[in-house]
């Protein structure tokens, strides 16, 4: 999909622009990083002088109905949208929102989907549903997720909420969705795939990263203590070390797969779980610290229309490419990274949709991806 119209001198810029995993790894003391990126940073809200018309064009943006979703659903219906597709747990939630969302763009047909991303058949059906009823895919934002205060586990797969969602969930959803958008694909201009990360990435100690087997490491308290902010850097963490190998595997003149943070943002729901004295503590430091929710959500349209092949496989930070949480230096091979960062359930069921993904062999271990924690 084209962005605006660039200057001499901005194509210059573009060219020296180097991806992620060529870029030296943040500062250990992140405080700087921090006040620049909240502070300092200057975020641009979205306008159709910046960006191509988005008339005639077909969204996804999943976690739709409140905070960033929402916001984000909303600049791409003022750019133009013609279809919007809300991906929501609550369809009762959905639908209010997409009430409030129709006077962005009244002429735009806006749908609200469900999708559950606590259970795999939920994710199943969505994926199966716009294979079977859209006719085209543009964009597609996974914004959904959450950062609960206390441990719990889900019923239907056993696992911790946070990793569950914010990882295993959203990885099957990326997979089973990217045949379906290459099927979709029309036009030169490929689809693209943004996933919502985070900078929490960066400052998670990863205590249990040696535990074989990993996953049910999170899922028991006396095996890995819980700690609320570090588990939910850990889930952003694992997503991005699987994003970034899964990435590699797919053509950029297929589809564009990047991530996006959209930095600490007030007026979301991410916190809603805090309660007490953690609420009111949260609800200060967001206030004092936290983007408006327009800016934050302008990091999600420019991650998807802003950036091109440049981009694919990229984390994206203040509207700019910036380094992953790794470095480069002990070989991990595609398989090796599928069977400790995902549950059976969801390795099964990628596995079973490799083919479709680029008419490539997503076992193969000829393309080597070095990660090490620093």
């Amino acid at each position: 999909m084209p962005s605006h119209q660039k200057s001499g001198k901005d194509q210059a810029a573009d060219a020296q622009l180097i991806s992620s995993k060529e870029m030296a790894p943040l500062p250990e003391n992140f405080g700087p990083v921090f006040f620049q990126n909240q502070f300092l940073a200057k975020i641009e809200l979205p306008t159709k002088e910046k960006y191509a018309d988005l008339t005639g064009k077909c969204a996804i943006v999943t976690g739709s109905n409140t905070g960033l979703g929402f916001e984000s659903a909303r600049q791409l219906l003022s750019l133009g949208l013609s279809h919007l597709v809300m991906g929501v747990r609550s369809l009762e939630r959905g639908n209010a929102a997409a009430t409030k969302l129709r006077a962005a763009n009244p002429s735009a047909k806006i749908e609200v989907w469900q999708l559950d991303m606590e259970t795999y058949e939920s994710i199943k059906a969505f994926v199966c549903k716009c294979q079977d009823n859209l006719s085209l895919i543009d964009i597609v934002i996974l914004n959904a997720g959450l950062a609960p205060v206390t441990f719990a586990t889900i019923p239907a797969t056993d696992h911790e909420t946070t990793v569950q969602v914010n990882h295993m969930s959203t990885v099957l959803l990326s997979v089973l969705l990217l045949p379906v958008l290459k099927s979709k694909s029309k036009g030169q201009n490929p689809p693209r795939l943004t996933l919502v990360n985070s900078m929490m990435s960066h400052l998670c100690k990863f205590p249990n990263k040696s535990k074989r087997p990993m996953l049910p490491s999170f899922d028991d308290t006396a095996v890995t203590p819980w700690n609320a902010e570090e588990r939910y850097g850990v889930s952003k963490l694992l997503c991005q070390l699987f994003i970034v190998r899964l990435a590699e595997n797919v053509k950029p003149e297929d589809i564009i797969i990047n991530m996006v943070d959209p930095g600490l943002t007030k007026g979301t729901e991410l916190s809603r779980h805090a309660k007490g004295i953690t609420a009111v503590a949260a609800k200060i430091f967001f206030s004092v610290a936290g983007r408006p929710v327009d800016r934050g959500a302008a990091t999600y349209v420019d991650a998807a229309l802003g950036h091109g092949k440049e981009s694919h496989g990229c984390f994206l930070m203040n509207c700019k490419i910036a380094p992953y949480v790794i470095i480069h230096e002990v070989p991990v091979s595609w398989k090796i990274l599928l069977m400790t960062s995902c549950d059976p359930q969801t390795r099964s069921l990628v596995l079973h949709r490799r083919q479709g993904i680029n008419g490539s062999d997503l076992d193969r271990d000829a393309s080597r991806t070095q990660f090490r924690w620093r």
